[in-house]
Parts: C-alpha cells; sequence; structure tokens
C-alpha cells in the first residue's frame, strides 16, 4: 500500500522535477558563448549540448531510472561547476566599477 502512493504521487514529481531541471541547464548551456567554454577550461559547448539533450530526452521519453540518475548527476554537474565559471569568464559575475565591500545599497564602510 505504501509503495502505490509512491509510485503515484512521489515519484511523477521526481521525474517532472529532473526534467525541468535539465530543460533549464540545456537550455543555459545553448545560450552561452562557445568560446566562453573553452576560456573557463570546461568541456566544449557541444559536450555539454549532446549529454543536456540526451538527459532531456531519456527524463521525457524513456524514463528508466538509472539513466535519469546519470542525466541528474550531469544536470548537476553543469549547475554547480560549469554555469559558474562560464558566468565568471563572461563577467557575469559582479557589477563592473564596484568594490568588493559594495553592498546593494552602495560601499559598505564598516559602520563608520
Amino acid at each position: 500500500m505504501l509503495m502505490n502512493g509512491f509510485d503515484n504521487g512521489v515519484l511523477p514529481l521526481l521525474g517532472f522535477a529532473m526534467l525541468a531541471l535539465a530543460i533549464v541547464a540545456f537550455v543555459m548551456a545553448v545560450v552561452a558563448r562557445e568560446d566562453a567554454y573553452r576560456a573557463a577550461g570546461k568541456q566544449t559547448k557541444t559536450f555539454w549540448l549532446v549529454i543536456l539533450g540526451i538527459t532531456v530526452l531519456v527524463d521525457f521519453f524513456l524514463g528508466m531510472l538509472f539513466l535519469q540518475i546519470a542525466g541528474l548527476v550531469a544536470t548537476i554537474v553543469f549547475f554547480v561547476d560549469v554555469r559558474p565559471a562560464l558566468k565568471e569568464v563572461s563577467g557575469g559575475g559582479r557589477r563592473r566599477g564596484g568594490s568588493s565591500s559594495d553592498g546593494p545599497y552602495g560601499p559598505y564602510n564598516g559602520g563608520r
């Protein structure tokens, strides 16, 4: 009885969540410039498009748990390792001209 509730409620939601993450990662990989991958020292844009595209297809059509988990690992690696490196190389990290001590309302002066 417990497995019926788990199969009918939780597993489809996890599948949709993995599919959504894979689609978002794929779109972010498409939007990033090719030279940013090389400058960040990561695999090529084509490599990530193939890996994330296969992940989207597996999540959408096959639904095989082992392949979904492998795709989830690739998606997490993209979000945790590749995307921040691409952002840093592309200049998307910090505002230009600001200081590392700048807060949302201006420079932080240590309470003086």
